[in-house]
């Protein structure tokens, strides 16, 4: 009888939660304009606007949002802007965009908080 006690208290404590390193932040639901997953149409620029919008609950302490921007099949940025911010509706205006080729942005939205807790988007656009 004890046996069969001591075999059930072991096989219960191995069973449940297991401990560290996990988050009860919410996952980053971000919204970018212009979309993301979009190409959009050729436009004249020089400037292009970029609104990065968090919808989900914010972090206790903000997120970071990279934004870099480079032709697309390059490794190369010509634009890049990284801000720290509680704020959920960021605008950014990029700028420097080379002409007539198809060009990339990349967006990656960290909890300060929680770095494993992150969201990453792009589109494709292009300057006339």
């Amino acid at each position: 009888m004890s046996i069969i006690f001591l075999s059930t208290l072991v096989m219960s404590s191995s069973c449940g939660k297991s401990g560290g390193g996990g988050s009860n932040e919410t996952p980053l639901n971000v919204e970018l304009n212009p979309a993301a997953g979009s190409n959009q149409a050729p436009s004249p620029g020089p400037d292009f606007p970029l609104t990065v919008t968090i919808k989900s609950t914010m972090p206790p302490s903000g997120v970071k949002i990279d934004v870099t921007a480079k032709q697309d099949g390059s490794s190369t940025n010509f634009f890049t802007q990284s801000v720290t911010t509680t704020t959920a509706t960021n605008n950014f205006t990029i700028t420097g965009s080379p002409r007539s080729v198809t060009l990339r942005v990349d967006v990656t939205v960290t909890s300060v908080t929680d770095a494993s807790n992150k969201w990453t988007g792009s589109y494709t656009y292009s300057r006339k």
